[in-house]
């Protein structure tokens, strides 16, 4: 098996900008990228695509993304990005190499963490493990599902409207994936769009008075959370109306408080508003022809989007002890040192700052507690 110093599992922002920070300091990093391509993820998501955050808090470390491109960047100015990014660092980026397994090493030497891909097993003083929060696509499993004869995917899969002019699409979940989804669907000419919601989550606009809401979200963190929490509730009242009206019902939970990420409206409101998105609520089962709602309701579809949401998978790639949840997500908070020596996370965080605002700055950490590691424990 080849040792190497530092491997990081995955090549996405929150990869790159680890390898990035560490080659500041003189630390190469190995990274193992299951794409054929750096940013192959990004180019792949729907065309409507594009950042909730703002350029100028979207940098990875070190090297900011070109100031002539717009405020919010497309998911392929932002993939453009990511490659120029590799480059400028001179990466040492090895595609086409799904990792399968990251485990211990039996013998107890230096380079004591084994990652086992399809080709061949590497040895590692250091694994860092960026594979994001969105690795495997969830896609429950309703009564009647089987009978159901129309077209059914998860979001992941989700490219354009264009494809679905004149059909009666339903989007399952209300995430920040699922209302952009609806809003797509609306507004490339489908028939009749419906959205299920399950729990109903708290809306903001992406920008207020001309500033971006993830400034707010940025000023906000530092107070009280319930006290964030009632002035962003305030300031989405005043920007987006009572939406009750409107059949959202009032949030199930709070940003702040409940450590999660709001939905960004960009153009989701406008569309419910106007009635050519449709709010349902939680699916009850599925029909030959369509679904029953939770209300009794049955309505016909031609094609249903899963936007319901992922799972991290690190529950089947890692074999280690001590480091995750029962939800299969990190024990400790992303960019600091896990119960097993040598191991590090990046990437998985709930925030109101923006992931990839966070994962700059997480990188920036995890550099120098990387070298500090090496130097204490020098290799053999």
């Amino acid at each position: 098996m080849p040792d190497v110093e530092i491997m990081i599992v995955g090549g996405g922002p929150a990869g790159l900008s680890t390898a990035g920070a560490l080659k500041s300091i003189g630390r190469e990093a190995v990274i193992l990228e299951k794409d054929d391509r750096i940013g192959g993820s990004w180019l792949r998501r729907y065309e409507r695509l594009h950042l909730h955050t703002v350029r100028t808090f979207s940098d990875l470390a070190h090297f900011p993304i070109p100031r002539h491109l717009p405020k919010y960047i497309s998911k392929d100015q932002y993939a453009q990005y990511l490659q120029e990014y590799a480059r400028h660092f001179d990466l040492k980026c090895i595609l086409n190499s799904p990792v399968r397994k990251v485990r211990v090493a039996a013998d107890g030497q230096a380079h004591n963490l084994v990652v086992e891909t399809e080709g061949e097993n590497w040895r590692s003083r250091v694994v860092v493990i960026a594979t994001g929060q969105f690795g495997v696509p969830i896609i429950p499993k309703w009564p009647g599902l089987p009978e159901y004869q129309g077209q059914v995917f998860h979001s992941v899969r989700y490219k354009s409207g264009h494809a679905f002019a004149g059909k009666r699409v339903l989007v399952i979940g209300v995430g920040n994936s699922g209302a952009e989804i609806a809003t797509d669907l609306a507004e490339q000419g489908a028939a009749s769009v419906a959205i299920s919601i399950r729990t109903p989550p708290p809306i903001v606009p992406r920008d207020f008075l001309g500033t971006p809401v993830q400034v707010f979200g940025i000023m906000m963190s530092r107070l009280p959370p319930r006290l964030a929490d009632w002035i962003g509730a305030k300031l989405a009242r005043i920007a987006l109306g009572d939406l009750t009206r409107h059949g959202l019902s009032s949030p199930a939970w709070r940003p702040f408080t409940a450590k999660r990420v709001p939905i960004i409206d960009v153009g989701f409101i406008k569309e419910v508003k106007s009635g050519r998105v449709k709010v349902r609520p939680n699916v009850s089962r599925f029909t030959s022809t369509g679904v029953v709602f939770e209300d009794g309701q049955e309505e016909a579809f031609d094609t249903v989007v899963t936007a319901t949401g992922f799972t991290t998978g690190l529950d089947q790639l890692l074999e280690v002890s001590a480091v995750l949840d029962a939800n299969g997500s990190p024990l400790c908070p992303h960019g600091q040192p896990t119960a097993q020596p040598g191991l590090f996370f990046m990437g998985f965080i709930e925030t109101h700052r923006g992931h990839l605002y966070e994962a700059n700055l997480a990188s920036r950490r995890l550099a120098p507690l990387v070298q500090a590691y090496l130097t204490r424990h020098p290799a053999r």
